[in-house]
């Protein structure tokens, strides 16, 4: 299977998993200019892309959307309260509803929704599966709920949130309101409950760890890598950000560099 992220922060989220002919996206967070150029950079020709999953309908994961699945017909899977939360009107031939932890099969791949604490009408995370390895795209989580913890057990590939600083957002500029929705459980989580996550329910089946969804203002690369990369020395490591596309990363690869290291 292969993976990356084409944009993660609190301005824009789009991931990218593909097995074989079968490719999809999550979430269509920036316009569609930024994600046609960020899939040239990554060789996606974006007319191959046979669905897209909506986590939820923050404009951060939908602002580009109507946009891109109207230019190359690409069906769209949403709940119904991210369908009608979203305002949008997409053509109804492309919609399809799905239930928040509903399974649906693209090609060789299945798509599992998992449900989450999130302040939106129907949110969920999602896990891309091709029978043998998971690749999970968790983020927007809120707190810390048993689904998630599940997730993190059994993924291969985890991109997981590690949204904000505390100490950061304490000293911030951001108004009390926004702090505490931030931090109440239906937000986002910090670099500290991410890490505690990781560390308590991590397994031997982790092969990589990306760590996405990064907020502008309360946040730094530089403190997400000192948070985790202690922890992650016989795991692939890497930081998605809002600025630019990851490399395109291949479950394969990765197998063969750890053997290797082995």
């Amino acid at each position: 299977m292969k993976y990356c992220a084409i944009a993660s922060g609190s301005n824009g989220n789009c991931y990218y998993i593909a097995k074989g002919e079968d490719a999809i996206l999550i979430d269509v967070g920036i316009n569609t200019k930024h994600v046609e150029l960020r899939m040239a950079n990554l060789g996606i020709d974006p007319s191959r892309i046979k669905a897209i999953f909506i986590t939820h309908e923050h404009s951060d994961h939908i602002r580009g959307l109507s946009v891109f699945c109207k230019r190359y017909q690409i069906p769209v899977y949403w709940t119904a309260g991210t369908s009608h939360g979203s305002r949008l009107h997409l053509p109804s031939h492309l919609v399809h509803i799905i239930p928040a932890n509903g399974r649906t099969k693209i090609g060789e791949i299945y798509v599992l929704g998992i449900p989450k604490f999130h302040d939106a009408k129907e949110p969920c995370s999602f896990v891309v599966t091709d029978g043998s390895t998971n690749v999970s795209i968790m983020t927007d989580l809120g707190r810390a709920c048993n689904n998630v913890k599940h997730v993190i057990q059994h993924s291969d590939v985890l991109l997981l949130e590690s949204n904000y600083d505390e100490d950061l957002l304490e000293g911030g500029r951001y108004s009390y309101y926004l702090k505490n929705r931030i931090r109440n459980g239906w937000g986002h989580i910090s670099n500290k409950t991410s890490l505690e996550l990781f560390l308590q329910h991590r397994s031997s089946r982790l092969k990589h760890l990306i760590l996405g969804h990064l907020s502008e203002q309360n946040n730094t690369v530089e403190l997400v890598e000192q948070t985790f990369l202690p922890h992650c020395e016989s795991i692939k490591f890497s930081i998605a950000t809002r600025y630019q596309e990851t490399d395109m990363f291949d479950v394969d690869d990765i197998l063969q560099l750890q053997k290797k290291g082995a």
